[in-house]
């Protein structure tokens, strides 16, 4: 498709929730009536299957692709509610050597004749996984968690991706696991300045819930249950990838920690 765009969710720091965030950003984007391709870079350590609830459902892996044995549409897998949500799972048994930044870039090119949106589940760190996943990316979005060590890694891995050549506009925020009663209590950094030290764009904020762990550990993306009100900031921050103005604030509307929401609204109001 001529209009396809290519994300990469990166981190510097691990288990800050990238791969839950690329499920369910990508489920929500399906639900919109995008056709969606997920692909778990993360080559020896995968995860997305698992997040997706296909992991019984994969025969083919990236490696198959880069190896020239299957094409990437024969490789990808369908979600069992989202026909137009795509997996192009990862091996436990390669290793990131395998796979080269034109692999990744010949990958992609072909998956964009077919997807409206491709999403790129980054490995932690700034080696040569990181640097597969962005080469063929047109954005990148940062997942970080309100912890100066994570923030301090984010901030190494946007220096590095300044250094391939990302432009400010090409890079965005998203703080994930925000606990509205520590930021009361001056316990945990708030999200604007975690924005202002970085100096990019905040994307999204989604508070910390057990529901979204639970969620995870069942294989079954949190958006999918539209009662939810937790799935609240992952579709805005959907609609903010496709353009549409969704105010910061809305992302908390769902927390449960209804005593601190106008609290909240007003902090997240400070840009």
């Amino acid at each position: 498709m001529d209009d396809s765009k290519v994300f990469v969710v990166t981190s510097g720091k691990g288990g800050v929730g990238k791969t839950t965030v690329t499920a369910n950003v990508g489920a929500c984007l399906a639900l919109l009536g995008y056709n969606v391709c997920l692909i778990d870079a993360d080559i020896g350590l995968k995860n997305l299957d698992l997040v997706l609830g296909l992991e019984n459902r994969v025969v083919y892996t990236i490696i198959d692709v880069v190896r020239g044995n299957k094409d990437p549409l024969e490789a990808v897998v369908k979600h069992k509610l989202l026909k137009n949500l795509n997996l192009l799972a990862s091996s436990q048994i390669a290793n990131k050597d395998m796979v080269s930044e034109q692999d990744m870039i010949n990958l992609v090119n072909e998956l964009s004749k077919h997807y409206h949106y491709i999403i790129i589940d980054c490995p932690a760190g700034i080696e040569r996984g990181f640097k597969n996943s962005i080469a063929p990316a047109q954005q990148a979005i940062i997942v970080t968690t309100p912890e100066l060590t994570a923030i301090s890694d984010a901030d190494r891995v946007i220096g590095m991706l300044e250094n391939q050549g990302f432009s400010e506009q090409r890079v965005s925020l998203i703080v994930n696991r925000l606990k509205p009663r520590m930021v009361q209590r001056d316990k945990m950094v708030s999200p604007d300045e975690i924005k202002n030290a970085l100096a990019v764009e905040l994307l999204g904020v989604v508070p910390d819930s057990e529901e979204i762990i639970v969620s995870t550990n069942e294989g079954n993306p949190l958006v999918l249950d539209e009662k939810n009100r937790l799935s609240v900031p992952f579709k805005n921050i959907a609609q903010r990838i496709l353009g549409n103005p969704i105010p910061i604030s809305e992302d908390i509307s769902g927390s449960s920690e209804d005593g601190f929401l106008g609290f909240i609204k007003k902090l997240l109001g400070r840009r």
